[in-house]
């Protein structure tokens, strides 16, 4: 298998230029359309051999996304699944070349005609450079990552083209990666039900997404053996509001935030080292009070979430160590407050300074709710399902019923909620069992015969830095997902995380292109990497494995 016998850079090429030029941003009608073309596009292939079996999964009830499947049997029961999505970002940020986005040749002319006069920026002025020559290729969706897809296709087709094929090959292309992962998240739910019928053992997964380097390539050039995991902390400050002309005798809501947002940002506690990797610190992703309109009153409530990325840590030691520095944020805020209170000429009484500032988790203040209005609870999951069928954000929902269930409780500020706010991304690694050590193993020989057998050195990381489906599809702990599940207001609401195995826990790695400057217009896939050198990379694990 390691020899291939069908010229796979050419049918990599092929398949990444068909898969890019359909549309499928993310939330369209195109991406809900693209599922049903990439199976008819299957299904009317000769490359797979008459005993292929093709078929799609609906992402959700009621969703008309589909994840796209593709089984091919060599013999035995071993199985190598090959994964990715399909969904993209939006292409509106192309501006005058936005309908180009998706047909890389004619892009390319366009951004080498447009970059020659106003590149101006340095990644500009990088993509003119690169743009000179014949090694890059832009479009949207081509790195992040129908490419990677297009390279599985190819190795499948090598596959069936052998005849002398041991093992089988599974293939599940998703939707939804770009935003909550609904595709993976059904897909990796099924598979257990999806091997018992086709009667194969799941013993690998490769995940196909790209990597981003600016550089030479020597990072994107790169098998992750594990990725990253990802939680949303949110803080939501209840204040005590007060008429902007009397700021004393109140206290802001925002002011509180402001605190946290302080204290939070690239926080050495909350940022997650691997043995060999730096972690990367925590960072404010949104931030905003509670007020409908312009007023002369203070804040009452403020909300704010962070992005904290997760390598060894659990959701609980996050939401421990989120609540220690929220605790000692407000602390020092309040005591500033006093401070420049005392300095005031008011009167000794007449200023409104609390002896403390409470912190709850959601979850009991949730209880609570609960005790004095029983039912809370299931009147929040419908609020949460009819605040998704709006379209309104994951966190954004959050903030809404969190601040429902402070007025429920009838618990009285100034106080800080802390949670979670949208979808978990479990950290991955492979496990010490032998299926998980075997593709160690022939992921790391495959890296070390790299510059020999393909003409440029290739490594193996702990982790792939970015969040992807591999939180779902590897091997990771769902019995840590118990703390989100409690402090998540919109869990089993917009949320619907089955109450059985939500998770693949198959031994999974990444192994994918690299380009530079995914989710902007000049978006652009390294093209020998990517069509010459990751076919037979994949070609080259999966022999490995199998």
């Amino acid at each position: 298998m390691t020899d291939p016998i069908c010229d796979m850079a050419a049918r990599t090429r092929d398949w990444a230029d068909r898969l890019t030029r359909q549309p499928s941003v993310n939330a369209t009608p195109d991406e809900a359309a693209f599922g049903r073309w990439f199976a008819e596009t299957l299904q009317a292939s000769d490359s797979f051999g008459p005993g292929a079996e093709i078929w799609t999964i609906p992402a959700a009830a009621g969703d008309d996304r589909h994840c796209v499947c593709l089984f091919v049997r060599g013999g035995g029961r071993r199985t190598v699944l090959l994964t990715g999505h399909f969904d993209t970002v939006t292409v509106d940020d192309y501006a005058d070349l936005r309908d180009l986005a998706i047909c890389p040749q004619e892009l390319l002319a366009a951004l080498r005609k447009k970059l020659a006069t106003d590149a101006q920026s340095p990644a500009e002025l990088r993509a003119r450079q690169d743009f000179l020559g014949d090694e890059y290729l832009p479009g949207r969706g081509l790195l992040d990552m129908k490419s990677g897809l297009a390279a599985g296709l190819a190795v499948i087709e090598n596959f069936v083209a052998r005849g002398d094929r041991t093992g089988n090959l599974l293939f599940i292309a998703v939707p939804d990666e770009e935003n909550a992962s609904v595709g993976a998240r059904r897909a990796a739910q099924d598979i257990a039900g999806i091997a018992a019928r086709l009667e194969i053992d799941l013993v690998a997964a490769i995940n196909l997404d790209a990597i981003a380097d600016d550089g030479d390539g020597s990072a994107g050039r790169s098998i992750a053996l594990g990725t990253v995991g990802k939680v949303l902390p949110t803080a939501f400050a209840v204040g005590v509001p007060t008429h902007s002309g009397f700021p004393f005798n109140g206290i802001n809501a925002a002011a509180l935030i402001a605190a946290i947002v302080t204290r939070m940002e690239w926080a050495e506690e909350l940022t997650d080292n691997s043995a060999t990797q730096p972690g990367t610190p925590p960072s404010l992703l949104s931030l905003r009070d509670g007020k409908a309109g312009y007023d002369v009153t203070t804040p009452g409530t403020a909300f704010a979430t962070w992005n904290v990325l997760l390598h060894q840590r659990s959701p609980e030691d996050v939401l421990d160590s989120f609540d220690q520095l929220c605790t000692e944020a407000v602390a020092w805020c309040l005591a500033d407050l006093t401070r420049r209170a005392r300095r005031s000429a008011l009167p000794e009484g007449q200023s409104f300074v609390p002896g403390e500032i409470r912190l709850f988790r959601y979850q009991q203040v949730l209880a609570e709710a609960e005790r004095r209005s029983p039912g809370t609870g299931q009147t929040l999951r419908q609020i949460s399902v009819a605040l998704a069928h709006d379209g309104v954000p994951l966190p954004e929902q959050c903030r809404r019923l969190t601040e429902r269930v402070w007025v429920e409780s009838r618990f009285s500020g100034p106080a800080i909620v802390t949670g979670f706010g949208s979808i978990p991304y479990l950290a991955t690694q492979l496990s010490q069992s032998a299926d998980g050590q075997r593709l160690a193993a022939a992921a790391r020989m495959a890296a070390a015969a790299s510059q020999d057998r393909y003409g440029c050195a290739i490594t193996c990381s702990d982790y792939f830095a970015g969040i992807s489906d591999m939180s779902f599809f590897g091997e990771a702990d769902e019995s840590t997902l118990a703390v989100v599940a409690c402090n998540t207001p919109i869990w089993n609401g917009s949320i619907a995380w089955p109450d059985g195995p939500a998770l693949g826990m198959i031994p999974t790695i990444n192994a994918g292109p690299w380009g530079r400057d995914y989710h902007t217009p000049l978006e652009r896939l390294h093209k020998h990497y990517a069509f010459d050198v990751l076919p037979r990379l994949l070609t080259d694990i999966i022999c490995g494995v199998l």
